[in-house]
């Protein structure tokens, strides 16, 4: 946990948009929502994101990166079953720039429509399964991350 709380304290304050990858080791089984009894495979998954509310990407990002003892959001059971791979953040960025970098890597695709983005009219979802963990820096690259880590 060491290396996260280095990485949280990386995180700009400034508001923006971040990507992240998460590896689950197995399959994860889902009862939330609209997603009730469906399944993820196991694989490297990216999400994309936006923090433009108080505390902005630090607050945001550190969130999905820490430890969580109460699930808010969606991708929560995600990073709760997973293991953070890599993070990045774009300032004053959109969200739709990393899935659409993300999309387009080979074999790219959308496990569950409409996953983190019912406030989106753009996504056809904001969760995108990778073949490659060598993806990850080429999504980043491509969509202007001004920042990204590695966990390992």
């Amino acid at each position: 946990m060491s290396q996260a709380i280095d990485i949280i304290e990386q995180i700009p304050i400034e508001s923006g948009a971040y990507g992240f990858a998460v590896r689950l080791s197995q399959a994860l089984d889902l009862e939330i929502g609209k997603f009730d009894r469906v399944s993820l495979p196991k694989g490297l998954y990216f999400y994309g994101g936006s923090a433009f509310g108080p505390g902005g990407l630090k607050a945001r990002l550190g969130r999905h990166i820490r430890p969580k003892s109460k699930l808010h959001w969606h991708i929560d059971h995600v990073t709760s079953a997973g293991k953070m791979v890599a993070a990045g953040v774009i300032k004053n960025g959109s969200e739709c720039k990393f899935v659409a970098r993300a999309l387009a890597m080979p074999g790219a695709l959308i496990p569950l429509p409409g996953f983190g983005s019912s406030d989106c009219r753009n996504c056809a979802s904001h969760l995108v399964k990778l073949r490659r963990t060598s993806d990850i820096s080429k999504i980043f690259a491509a969509a202007g991350a001004m920042q990204s880590w590695r966990f390992s």
